[in-house]
Order: C-alpha cells, then structure tokens, then sequence
C-alpha cells in the first residue's frame, strides 16, 4: 500500500502568523481563522482514501466535487457569538469563511461509487478507481 501525505509549505507562514497577533486588537482576539483544510491521502489496489481535517465546519456546508481524475474539497464557516449581561447586548461578533483544497490522482475516479462521510471534525472519501479501459487497435483497409 502507497502512503502520500500532502504538504503544503504555504499553509503555514511563521513570520505572518506573528505580525498578525502583534498588529490585532484586544477586542478580534476571540475570533477565529477560516478553516485549513489538511489531507492524507492513501491508495490502495482498488481505491484512494482521503482524510481530510475540517474541524468547526457543519457537513452541510462541505462541498466535495470529482470530475475525473481531479477532486476538491471546499468549506464555508459561518459563526456567530453574542455576548449578553442582564439581557443587554455587550458584544456581537459574526465571521465567515471559506477554504478549499484540488488535487490531482493518478487514474480516474468511478464517481457512482464515490462515497464520503463525515464524523468529529474529518472527512473521509472513499474514491474507487475506474476500470482500466483497454486500449483496442483498429485495422486500416
């Protein structure tokens, strides 16, 4: 069995990261990032498995898209937080988001049998690979 573990060296940016909390204010502290999507992706004989880690993301707002041999991953995060004292307002935040994630694999999908399921924050596919088509020659009269 072949294990590939996706990198994205982008995803990740330390010098960023720390020029982002210096210059926030006290009162953005409590929100969040849109979500990163992290995969891991195996295959087998038959099939590819993808894992993917979407935490804090409803599955109705998971869209996963195969066309072929190209498959995408995209989230929408929509949060909203609201702080009362004595049934006054003290604070409303609202944050949206949005992450997405293609690749590529190496034989097509057969996208009847795909299925997905999602559980704690992880969606697994469970992308089975077509048939091999065999290639015929065709004799020239």
């Amino acid at each position: 069995m072949n294990e590939l573990r996706l990198f994205d060296p982008l995803a990740f940016d330390p010098f960023e990261d720390t020029l982002r909390s210096l210059m926030r204010t006290s009162r953005m502290e409590g929100m969040e990032a849109a979500p990163r999507i992290k995969l891991d992706l195996s295959e087998q004989d038959a099939s590819y498995t993808v894992k993917a880690e979407i935490p804090g993301v409803r599955k109705e707002d998971i869209d996963v898209r195969v066309d072929g041999n190209m498959v995408t991953i995209s989230a929408e995060v929509k949060r909203e937080k609201e702080e009362k004292k004595e049934g006054r307002v003290l604070r409303s935040e609202r944050q949206q988001g949005y992450a997405s994630r293609s690749f590529t694999l190496a034989c097509p999908v057969d996208d009847a049998k795909a299925a997905a399921k999602y559980e704690n924050g992880v969606l697994e596919l469970t992308l089975p690979k077509k048939a091999a088509t065999s290639t015929k020659r065709l004799a020239v009269q």
